[in-house]
């Protein structure tokens, strides 16, 4: 369930969005917000957990610090916050519940010591932060001075690892 709760934040954003909640950005730059967050989070969690190398509780790998599952959680949770929280505040701190939930779910199940969930969990609020600083300076850069640029911004999924690509001509 964890591999699904991790996302459920930010699924409810866009959800919210096609409902007719608006949060404070649009599509696109919604978008590109979350993705910067996901490449920023991803950029600290995976190599962290190969240089430190704590041992797993259930002693499957030495991949156990930070906690992956609770950083992206956490960082979907405040993306949801950051959307909503100066329209309704009950609804941007409900995706906080998906993301403890996550975290629970992945000690009990012996995937994380107390500490991976706490350090994921602040690495994934900081990406978002740190996504919606970068924003202004991301949208400069793809948006340029001239119209003749253009720009895509787009998921991909190869090899069980998930990432954002950005192409930009000029």
């Amino acid at each position: 369930m964890d591999n699904y709760t991790q996302f459920a934040p930010a699924v409810l954003v866009y959800s919210l969005n096609a409902a007719g909640i608006e949060g404070k950005h649009n599509f696109r730059d919604r978008s590109i917000i979350f993705g910067t967050s996901m490449l920023i989070n991803s950029a600290i969690t995976v190599p962290l957990k190969h240089i430190v190398k704590e041992e797993r509780p259930d002693q499957s790998n030495r991949l156990s610090f930070p906690s992956g599952h609770t950083a992206i959680a956490f960082a979907s949770a405040h993306f949801m916050y950051k959307e909503y929280k100066d329209t309704n505040f009950l609804l941007s701190i409900s995706g906080y519940s998906f993301a403890a939930f996550t975290g629970i779910y992945r000690m009990l199940n012996d995937k994380h010591w107390f500490g991976d969930v706490m350090a994921g969990a602040g690495l994934g609020i900081i990406s978002t932060e740190l996504a919606y600083w970068l924003y202004p300076k991301i949208n400069k850069l793809i948006s340029g001075k001239h119209n003749t640029s253009s720009a895509m911004v787009m998921p991909f999924y190869q090899n069980k690892t998930v990432g954002i690509g950005l192409v930009k001509g000029f």
